[in-house]
């Protein structure tokens, strides 16, 4: 589970634990274009970078969780993903905004590239990745949010117990038409918690945590 600490957290040296905002990466930040193997290809959300921004000057940390499974299939690698991510920081940065921590999960079980292949509690909808980023930037997951555009997203918030937005972006409008006004959705032959809110896109979905007590 590889993290990118592309800037020391501010305030990261306090012992008091924060609230944190965990973002999934292609369709909630940026378009989704599949595998995205080229820095030329990444697009961010208009607005994205707005709603990063006022996360940043709310005083939670903010902390991108992705699933990269294309290292395993032998599409990309993970200078791809490091370049990506430093490419996406330095957009959000010139328009004020900062990423805290990077993570990713470059595994997937039965894949082509061995050393990639397995079972893992990195892989969303495990919620290693988010466990990680608690305990290495001291953040309280009672207190912190979980924005993304699939249900794998919300059942990871859910096993690491944290709140949940589902946004429409990226595959998020289908997951939200299928989610309807349930409270638990199928996914395969098991039953999936529903998000507790639903928002239209990244900039939403931040004012909606915003205006929470």
């Amino acid at each position: 589970m590889p993290s990118i600490p592309l800037q020391q957290p501010e305030g990261s040296t306090q012992s008091a634990a924060r609230p944190g905002v965990f973002l999934d990466r292609d369709g909630t930040i940026i378009h989704d274009a599949g595998y995205l193997r080229r820095v030329e290809d990444m697009e961010l959300y208009p607005s994205a970078a707005q709603a990063i921004r006022l996360l940043n000057q709310s005083g939670r940390l903010v902390v991108v969780v992705t699933n990269q499974s294309g290292v395993a299939r032998g599409i990309l690698d993970e200078d791809a993903i490091s370049s990506i991510h430093a490419a996406l920081q330095a957009d959000l940065e010139h328009q004020g905004a900062r990423i805290d921590r990077f993570y990713y999960c470059p595994h997937l079980p039965n894949a082509p590239v061995a050393s990639f292949s397995r079972e893992c509690d990195c892989r969303k909808p495990n919620p290693g990745m988010v466990l990680a980023a608690a305990r290495d930037l001291n953040i309280d997951l009672s207190r912190s949010y979980l924005i993304g555009d699939k249900p794998t997203d919300i059942e990871t918030a859910h096993r690491a117990g944290c709140a949940s937005v589902l946004v429409r972006t990226g595959y998020g409008a289908e997951a939200a038409e299928k989610q309807g006004d349930s409270q638990t959705r199928r996914r395969g032959d098991k039953e999936t918690p529903a998000p507790d809110h639903i928002a239209e896109d990244l900039l939403d979905a931040v004012q909606w945590i915003l205006s929470r007590p």
